[in-house]
């Protein structure tokens, strides 16, 4: 069943989560790469019908997204990624990047369920609902949730296309080691790099990435230090700036418009975590 629009308490796997009303864009825009046969890691989406009935205590919610998490029994050698997708986020004009908790390296099934409820609390916290009222955006929060296998990056970042300041048509790919949370939280000052959209390089600028932070050997993740001769060094080599490249070609045929993607890599293998278009803030009067 991929309703939920109205309201339904559903969990479908990602492919299926068409429907942003029900799922959120972020859900919805995974399920649409993996129409595309973009690389999305494994998961399931949940509609803000089955957050809210978790939170509620529902014993039908708990014991289906209970039998989620059994379904997701990590393959990556680490755990799942619980991340909120409410309905109005990741559109054009609200990002809410930051604003709502992504949790890491979930493991068990009780802590799935703990993890959707914090994702939906922090939704309704005093930021979450000053950026709303910033937006002028409706005070009533559905959360939907994804839920997806944690991908234990070598190296992972941000892309966008076009230049998100200048508006200029090129890329800009800022990484780092570990997982992307380092970037997207200001532990580390990443490398930066500027594509043609033909792919020809136009910049390669190296940060200082002092700390990565990896999956831990239990639940949620860890920092740690990053060896001397690393961390000025460029994380992002020719071959896989070509196939970021590639990813953002790709992702503008299948959406249109403008691109905001967060991206992995571990081994050999390039993963879409998630897209966005670039946001555009309302001025200030």
């Amino acid at each position: 069943m991929t309703g939920g629009g109205d309201g339904v308490a559903v969990a479908v796997p990602l492919a299926q989560a068409m429907d942003a009303s029900a799922f959120g864009a972020k859900a919805a825009h995974l399920g649409l790469a993996l129409a595309h046969g973009l690389p999305v890691p494994p998961g399931m989406a949940l509609s803000w019908a089955m957050v809210d009935g978790i939170a509620d205590g529902n014993e039908h919610c708990v014991s289906t997204v209970a039998a989620v998490a059994a379904t997701l029994t990590p393959t990556m050698g680490t755990g799942l990624a619980v991340r909120s997708s409410a309905v109005g986020e990741d559109s054009a004009g609200a990002s809410f990047a930051g604003q709502h908790v992504s949790l890491l390296n979930v493991q068990g099934r009780d802590e799935v369920i703990d993890a959707v409820v914090a994702v939906r609390r922090s939704a309704h916290d005093e930021a979450a609902l000053g950026y709303r009222r910033h937006l002028g955006l409706p005070l009533r929060i559905r959360v939907g949730t994804v839920v997806q296998q944690l991908v234990d990056a070598d190296v992972s970042g941000v892309l966008f296309d076009p230049h998100p300041v200048t508006g200029a048509p090129e890329l800009v790919i800022e990484a780092a080691w570990g997982l992307g949370e380092a970037v997207a939280n200001g532990a580390v000052v990443p490398d930066l790099f500027r594509l043609e959209r033909t792919g020809e390089i136009l910049e390669r600028r190296a940060g200082t990435k002092e700390v990565e932070i990896r999956p831990g050997p239990g639940p949620g993740t860890t920092t740690r230090r990053v060896a001397p001769g690393r961390v000025e060094e460029l994380c992002l080599d020719d071959a896989q700036l070509s196939r970021l490249h590639w990813l953002a070609s790709r992702c503008r045929e299948a959406f249109g418009g403008s691109q905001d993607l967060e991206w992995a890599i571990a081994g050999e293998k390039l993963w879409l975590l998630q897209r966005r278009s670039v946001t555009t803030e309302p001025k200030e009067s």
